[in-house]
């Protein structure tokens, strides 16, 4: 017969258990998570570098083109102005919002999504 210090043993052992698989289940969603920030930020970074090769690349050309120095560069802001103008309008727009919260949150947590389809199947 089984005594009841073995039975708490073991239940203490199973506890232990759960409690090891339940850190490591925590720990591999927190290295996911921050492993795809580094990631979006190196991108994000790269993606600004790119932009302002770009918009060099961009107001020199427009600065031949129209045999003016100041020309390109000039076009170009007054781009970039259209374009902060454009999103300073639709800031409070709640659909543009949601897409971009559902685009980001895919992203970061797109780990714990993958995982939760593969249970379910």
């Amino acid at each position: 017969m089984l005594k009841i210090g073995e039975i708490i043993q073991t239940i203490k052992g199973i506890v232990e258990t759960k409690i090891d698989m339940v850190k490591l289940d925590i720990q591999d969603q927190i290295s996911g998570i921050l492993s795809r920030l580094v990631i979006l930020i190196l991108m994000g970074g790269s993606l600004l570098l790119v932009l302002l090769f770009l918009s060099l690349s961009l107001a020199f050309f427009l600065s031949q083109y129209f045999e003016s120095p100041h020309m390109g560069f000039l076009l170009v802001g007054l781009l970039y102005l259209l374009i902060l103008l454009i999103l300073y309008l639709i800031r409070d727009n709640d659909s543009t919002q949601d897409q971009m919260q559902k685009g980001l949150k895919s992203f970061i947590f797109r780990a714990r999504i993958f995982k939760k389809r593969r249970e379910n199947e």
